[in-house]
């Protein structure tokens, strides 16, 4: 059951209106996790038509970006939205924002799969499989949040955050060695470095998602660590 109810209004438009936001917010959130999992599928597999494919659909997910910030600005001129109604909004044009950034970040990611595909698989594959699980399940738990306004799961994803940064470390450090070893592994060792870079922002994305959905909820802003907010 929901957790949040938005204010229920005579105009059912304004309702529907609501609502639009809401679902077009998580198709983009659905069409944006599936590319992050194609983008990392083709780096494993080196499947350079997949990647091909990924940089495709970020075309898509930019355009989505602009048709559901048009609806928010619409929605806000013509209804003048208030209180929660107006958090909603509000929060949906901070997730988009972020949805497109890991986008970015997904396009990152097939563009080195295909720059890699005619590599020899390098040490940090297994880092990258690690951390992408982490980073796609956070994302996945943070718009499943959202979608049942759901602010103590939305705490409990931005927590798993902390762990994609300590296993970011320590791939880093693993790689570090790595070159060291043999300097000849140098140019692959960085290119796996910047994917996993990619991974960690995309988890930053996916924690402020986790933020925007408490504010939503609570109508508090804790980002900058500010939990303390949150009063049981």
């Amino acid at each position: 059951m929901d957790k949040l109810h938005l204010d229920q209004h005579i105009s059912r438009q304004f309702n529907d209106d609501l609502e639009a936001i809401k679902s077009e917010m998580l198709e983009m959130g659905g069409v944006v996790e599936k590319q992050l999992r194609e983008a990392v599928t083709a780096l494993e597999e080196a499947d350079s038509e997949l990647a091909e494919h990924v940089l495709r659909v970020e075309d898509d997910v930019d355009q989505m970006e602009r048709n559901i910030d048009e609806s928010c600005a619409t929605l806000i001129a013509r209804r003048q939205p208030a209180a929660t109604d107006l958090r909603m909004v509000l929060v949906v044009i901070k997730c988009i924002r972020d949805l497109e950034r890991i986008g970015d970040e997904a396009q990152k990611i097939a563009k080195m799969a295909i720059k890699l595909s005619v590599d020899e698989v390098p040490r940090g594959y297994v880092e990258i499989r690690h951390i992408a699980d982490d980073v796609c399940s956070m994302l996945n738990d943070a718009l499943d949040a959202f979608m049942r306004f759901d602010e103590a799961a939305a705490l409990t994803t931005m927590g798993r955050d902390r762990r994609v940064d300590q296993d970011y470390s320590s791939a880093l450090r693993e790689l570090i060695t790595y070159m060291m070893e043999d300097p000849r592994n140098i140019s692959r060792a960085l290119n796996i470095a910047w994917v996993l870079r990619s991974l960690e922002r995309i988890g930053d994305h996916a924690k402020n998602i986790c933020e925007h959905v408490v504010y939503l909820v609570k109508g508090k802003d804790i980002r900058h660590g500010h939990l303390d907010k949150i009063k049981p």
